[in-house]
């Protein structure tokens, strides 16, 4: 399996729905590939940013069907990276999966699209106490946001049913993603040297570098025709106290000792249960292992930097 994606997709069509922080990067990716990319985001500001590297842009709120009239034919290759925007449970649902059926019907009506590629997160996942999770792990009777994002999920899995106007994608993959780091997004970093991280010291950080993140996803693009409709965990492969996390930065850069605040991020419900992570299978299904991994590798190529 080719999971740098080095195979030659040069004139395919790749449309990316939520262009933020990982969306932006595959999209710049793809096109040094030669890849024809369109790109559909809620920001003028992104977009204009995204024209400027050669990516053809549609504004609009991923929800609503009235972009439908500005995107025809059918892609290689789409990639569902949406955001809550905000506005709390409604937010999470307008996005999330509203959002996705939007896209789901406009494949059906133009495709149907290849290999279909949606970023959710491992925070549809109840277990707490230090428990290995993988993607067998029971996330019945979740409620909130995590109900919603497994929601948006079963809009995703359900593009390669039947329905009217036939499939709406060959194959699809579901990325539940750790906690996101990489360049221009080092949360932890800037908490430790304003001396006040949030959350639990003795919990363990299940963390993902976005360079691996984007690496997750060409695998899944490129993956062979058999492999196919997976749900796969996207962490690094060393989950680590987060203040075992925290002596490293402070030995790496001589900052003071911060407090642990003991409540979580502002903007999210509480604070990130005790558990483990497995990326075991997207290993073995896509041949994906992380360049960053631990929070050592990435980090350290943050500060360096």
């Amino acid at each position: 399996m080719c999971a740098d994606a080095d195979g030659n997709l040069a004139g395919k069509r790749l449309v990316i729905f939520g262009c933020g922080y990982v969306g932006s990067e595959v999209a710049r990716q793809a096109v040094a590939r030669g890849m024809s990319v369109t790109a559909l985001t809620r920001n003028e500001a992104k977009a204009q940013a995204l024209r400027t590297c050669g990516i053809e842009t549609v504004v609009a709120d991923l929800a609503d069907d009235r972009w439908h009239r500005a995107m025809t034919g059918a892609p290689d290759f789409v990639l569902s990276c949406v955001s809550s925007g905000g506005g709390g449970i409604d937010g999470y649902t307008r996005s999330y999966v509203r959002g996705n059926a939007s896209m789901v019907a406009w494949l059906r009506a133009n495709g149907p699209g290849g290999t279909l590629v949606y970023t959710g997160i491992t925070s549809v996942y109840p277990q707490g106490e230090g428990a290995c999770v993988n993607e067998t792990a029971p996330t019945e009777n979740m409620g909130g946001r995590a109900r919603i994002l497994l929601e948006a999920e079963a809009v995703v899995r359900g593009a390669t049913a039947e329905a009217d106007g036939g499939i709406a994608a060959r194959r699809w993959f579901v990325l539940r993603l750790a906690g996101i780091y990489g360049p221009g997004r080092h949360h932890l970093i800037e908490q430790v040297r304003a001396g006040d991280v949030t959350g639990n010291g003795e919990h363990r950080m299940n963390l993902v570098h976005r360079d691996d993140i984007v690496a997750a996803i060409w695998a899944s693009f490129v993956a062979p025709p058999t492999v196919a409709n997976e749900v796969l965990n996207i962490s690094d492969d060393h989950p680590t106290a987060k203040r075992e996390v925290v002596r490293w930065l402070v030995d790496r850069t001589g900052w003071p000792l911060p407090r642990f605040s003991g409540v979580p991020l502002a903007g999210r419900a509480g604070v990130t249960p005790d558990r483990v992570i497995s990326n075991a299978k997207a290993a073995r299904v896509l041949g994906w292992r992380p360049r960053y991994p631990s929070f050592r590798e990435g980090y350290e190529n943050l500060l360096s930097h």
